[in-house]
């Protein structure tokens, strides 16, 4: 488990699937992460626990420590195609501008490149999806290459352990 000042981060489970399916019906939320229907979240969820056992990282959900509600999930996600760890947020709409994509990516990163050693995390962002490439600025990325991710175009940005140390 992760805590910032406002957060907790914790490793998400087959237990969030239905959490998970309300986070992703909001279109403006799902407009570039996409939607999920109950299997397909109870699928992506099993390979994210997978995950936390194969490679000792995976994706948290994030909730506030005042409530304890899960308001959106960040963390970290391995892509075999890339050969890459990917950092990653999603917050419920109605927690959008309140710093906490900023504040839980920075936890996730000191988790990276501290605990777990990363030498660089990359931010997989699709075009258009400027409050993402914002957040990814705030936090030191920058642009490594053009991709796609999914079957739609991204922008790849990077940080590197050195970079994140300097800053």
């Amino acid at each position: 488990m992760i805590t910032t000042d406002r957060l907790r981060l914790r490793p998400l489970t087959e237990a969030d699937t239905d959490w998970w399916v309300r986070l992703h019906t909001d279109d403006e939320v799902n407009r570039f992460v996409g939607g999920y229907h109950r299997e397909q979240a109870a699928a992506r969820l099993h390979a994210i626990q997978d995950q936390w056992t194969r490679r000792g990282h995976g994706l948290c959900a994030v909730e506030l420590r005042s409530t304890g509600e899960a308001i959106g999930r960040s963390g970290l996600n391995w892509w075999e195609e890339f050969d890459e760890t990917e950092i990653g947020w999603t917050f419920a709409r109605a927690h959008w501008g309140h710093g906490y994509a900023t504040e839980a990516a920075r936890a996730v990163l000191a988790w990276g490149f501290g605990p777990l050693g990363l030498q660089q995390i990359t931010a997989m962002i699709h075009h258009g999806n400027t409050a993402s490439a914002a957040v990814a600025r705030r936090l030191g990325f920058t642009p490594l290459r053009e991709d796609s991710v999914l079957g739609r175009p991204c922008t790849v940005h990077a940080l590197t352990r050195e970079g994140h140390a300097a800053g």
